[in-house]
């Protein structure tokens, strides 16, 4: 049997809200941190420390074990790097995947970037293209009947691009857990696909390779890789959808800058 989508009310998407600002701060500061001579653990610290200036915990540390606050991803690291003792070089491509809790209600959401000067024009695209995904995916989430208008979406922008979305990680559902139904893929698939309703609230999340589809898992049980070992990128955002329209929970004006080129207008819950 399926998971049993939770839907929120409206106050309930407010105090994701608080969290999602918290989160949004977080990766703000661990972008910062991650310059060239830094280790991935001061990455992690950084978001750490705005995650408890934010009066929130994290939702990442002690989540089945994780070691961090948050995960920090390397060139052909897709997603869940454990952060540690890796000295950032000029021109890595860094993935940062972080969240935090207020009142029991998650945040969600994650950024690529690259250290210093990209080694190349394709880890320029690669990034642009993964990020325009996920906002391509929100902007299909606002006007959406059903969520594979969303995976769609986000599957068009690696076709057009030359990108495939790695196979088998997806978005999902968010609210009193970080991870709860629906799941929200980023490529289509055959089958009945869960109908967008209001109260539901979603962490979108491409995660796109320059090379093929195909992973494989480190040893540590966590680091997700490219198979082939091609560089990888992952942006994310948590979204409410509500009876007047889509909120992006994780960032501050709503979504409304990225969301304008979509003729979008993001609503406050």
């Amino acid at each position: 049997m399926a998971d049993k989508i939770e839907y929120k009310t409206r106050e309930q998407m407010r105090v994701m809200a608080r969290a999602g600002l918290v989160v949004e701060a977080a990766l703000a500061a661990a972008r910062a941190a991650a310059v060239a001579g830094a280790t991935t653990r001061d990455v992690d610290a950084a978001a750490a420390a705005v995650i408890a200036a934010g009066g929130a915990t994290s939702n990442f540390l002690g989540y089945y074990g994780f070691p961090a606050s948050s995960c920090v991803s390397v060139n052909d690291e897709v997603v869940h790097g454990i952060p540690g003792d890796r000295v950032l070089e000029e021109g890595d491509l860094v993935s940062i995947d972080c969240g935090a809790i207020i009142e029991g209600w998650h945040g969600d959401s994650a950024v690529s970037l690259s250290v210093g000067q990209p080694a190349g024009e394709r880890d320029t695209e690669l990034i642009a293209r993964t990020r325009e995904a996920l906002w391509a995916g929100i902007a299909a989430l606002a006007t959406a009947k059903r969520l594979d208008e969303v995976s769609g979406a986000i599957e068009d922008v690696a076709i057009d691009a030359g990108f495939h979305p790695i196979d088998g990680y997806v978005g999902h559902g968010i609210g009193t857990a970080m991870h709860q139904a629906p799941d929200v893929l980023n490529y289509r698939t055959r089958g009945r696909h869960p109908r967008v309703r209001p109260g539901m609230c979603v962490a979108i999340e491409p995660m796109f390779v320059i090379g093929t589809a195909d992973s494989d898992v480190l040893a540590d049980e966590w680091t997700v890789v490219s198979a082939d070992g091609s560089r990888a990128a992952h942006w994310e955002h948590s979204i409410a959808v509500h009876d007047d329209g889509i909120w992006v929970l994780t960032a501050t004006d709503g979504g409304a800058a990225d969301l304008e080129p979509y003729g979008i207008v993001p609503v406050r819950p």
